[in-house]
Parts: C-alpha cells; sequence; structure tokens
C-alpha cells in the first residue's frame, strides 16, 4: 500500500469518495445546483480540482494498491472560533456546521472512504493513521470527525482506534433520500497518539 498527496487529476476518485462517505449528500447538492439539465459529477470534479477551499485535491490524500486507487481521505484546519452559521445555509447543512463548530481548531477529517472491492484490507486504519500524523505534524491537538449512525463498519473502527463520541444533530433529510438519523461528532487528543 502507498499513501501520496492527491492530485488535481485524482479529481474523478475524489467525487466519488467524498459521496460515497456522505450517502449520496454531495451528489444531491450538485443536481440541485447545476439544474435537470447540468453535470453533477462534473461540477463535482471542478470543485475537487481546484487550488482552494476546504474540498480540494490539496487538502486529499489517496492510498493505492498495486497501483490502483482503493481508499482517500480528505481533511482540514476547523476554525479556530467558528462565526454563527450563515441564515442562507441550506438546512440539510446545519447540523453537520453545528458539530463542527464544537471541535474549534481541531483537524478535520471530512472524508475516509474506500472502494467496496478493497475494504477489509487495513486501508481505513492506515488513512485514519495517516490522518492523525498529518494534523499532529501541523500543530493540532485534536482531530475530529463526523459520521452517520448507519455507517456500522466506520463507528466501529473509530471506537477502536481511541475516538469519543463528543455530540449528536439529528440529521435533515428534505428530498434527500438516506437512511441515516444521526449525525455523531468523535474526536481523539492527539496526544494520545
Amino acid at each position: 500500500m502507498e499513501i501520496r498527496a492527491a492530485q488535481a487529476s485524482d479529481a474523478d476518485h475524489l467525487v466519488r469518495f467524498i459521496n460515497m462517505a456522505a450517502d449520496d449528500l454531495p451528489l444531491h447538492f450538485w443536481r440541485k445546483t447545476v439544474g435537470p439539465d447540468g453535470d453533477p459529477w462534473a461540477l463535482g470534479r471542478e470543485r475537487a480540482a481546484r487550488e482552494t477551499g476546504n474540498f480540494s485535491y490539496r487538502n486529499a490524500w489517496v492510498a493505492e494498491l498495486d497501483g490502483e486507487v482503493a481508499a482517500c481521505l480528505l481533511g482540514y484546519a476547523a476554525e479556530e472560533e467558528p462565526g454563527p452559521i450563515d441564515p442562507g445555509t441550506p438546512a440539510i447543512f446545519v447540523p453537520l456546521l453545528e458539530l463542527e463548530a464544537l471541535a474549534p481548531g481541531a483537524w478535520y477529517l471530512n472524508v475516509l472512504a474506500s472502494y467496496a472491492a478493497f475494504r477489509g484490507r487495513g486501508l481505513g486504519s492506515a488513512l485514519l493513521a495517516h490522518a492523525e500524523a498529518v494534523a499532529a505534524a501541523a500543530g493540532h491537538r485534536a482531530i475530529s470527525l463526523i459520521a452517520e449512525d448507519t455507517h456500522h463498519d466506520a463507528l466501529r473502527l473509530y471506537a477502536a482506534k481511541g475516538y469519543q463520541e463528543v455530540a449528536r444533530r439529528p440529521v435533515v433529510k428534505a428530498d434527500w433520500q438516506v437512511d441515516a438519523c444521526e449525525w455523531i461528532l468523535f474526536t481523539k487528543p492527539l496526544s494520545a497518539l
């Protein structure tokens, strides 16, 4: 296994990983953004290939097995002093922003996902350890992440690796079709490494 910094050319993989990690919420949002005649995946790839913004290849790493992209992590520094949530924010994103604000200054692990064909081979553990090393090297004292209550394998992994539940918020579904009922914020102090 090799873990490497993502490149703009990985954008197609990155959009698939972020969409997997959030049960089609990104795709749902991109569809609304581009309308019925637009290509939501193209919008996602454009965002992933950009140089700036949280959802940028510059904040991502990919794991390769036998030269194939198999998994991804994407993360960045959370705001030190989160401000109020913009009143124009779509309701579906408000619980996520509320939870992110409960871990100010942490390194926020936004995406940890792997293709189904590569699951069960230690990629999640390796990428989680890599995320913790990146966060510690950047001077963060904690790492945070948000998971859905239906992602049972991920929840077991986080518990096994020392992540503690901090808070929950209900999933706002509106017209997004998802089984999850709650978002769960986890944190881990990096001094425990």
